[in-house]
């Protein structure tokens, strides 16, 4: 069985959004169009309480961009973004949600960020979307989503340790790009570590079965 996994595509990232991501909006289409390949199709979905350790805001004199250790992890500070129940945690209006199986939730320890759809940033617990895709007899999984350089990156990263084969859809993705080439470099760190990287248009010229 092959799943189809949508990071983290909500307003707060894409345009006007809290923290939007450039072109962020133009991943949507490539995610419509790809979920009618695919019989499985699951998303993850920022959802962080108001006070979230990881927002520069909660930090005197810190502003976004900043890394510092929390609780023992080093955690970049971000704006305040996608906050729970807020319409920047919604999902972008134009996504065809009807077509997602399963939402999991992300990022709701207010002590540690969750980047991976599979883990939080310690590795402390998990979303529960690793237990699904086996479940579901889950045995490669196809990746896309915002934003590339982080929610994709660890998300890519925690599917391939845990067994699955594991493809980047990367005109699905967009980057934040805090520093140049931050995108490019991940796909590359992604390369190495075993990631097939794809365009949509090769998964749906792809039968899959």
């Amino acid at each position: 069985m092959k799943a189809l996994i949508l990071v983290d595509l909500q307003n707060d990232f894409c345009n006007l959004g809290a923290l939007a991501i450039k072109d962020g909006n133009e991943v949507i289409s490539v995610a419509n169009m790809l979920m009618d390949k695919f019989d499985l199709v699951v998303a993850t979905q920022d959802w962080h309480p108001a006070n979230h350790e990881s927002f520069a805001a909660v930090h005197y004199f810190r502003r976004p961009g900043q890394v510092i250790d929390l609780h023992g992890l080093e955690q970049v500070l971000w704006t305040i973004h996608c906050v729970q129940e807020t319409f920047g945690a919604e999902f972008v209006q134009e996504l065809n949600i009807e077509k997602i199986t399963k939402i999991f939730p992300k990022g709701m320890d207010k002590t540690v960020d969750s980047y991976s759809g599979f883990y939080d940033n310690g590795r402390r617990s998990s979303t529960g979307l690793h237990n699904y895709l086996q479940s579901q007899g889950v045995t490669e999984v196809y990746i896309m989503g915002l934003a590339l350089d982080y929610c994709v990156k660890f998300t890519a990263k925690d599917a391939i340790r845990l067994g699955y084969k594991t493809n980047l859809v990367v005109d699905g993705c967009r980057a934040v790009n805090l520093e140049d080439g931050d995108g490019e470099k991940t796909v590359d760190f992604l390369k190495l570590l075993g990631v097939t990287v794809l365009e949509s248009k090769d998964v749906l010229a792809t039968e899959l079965v």
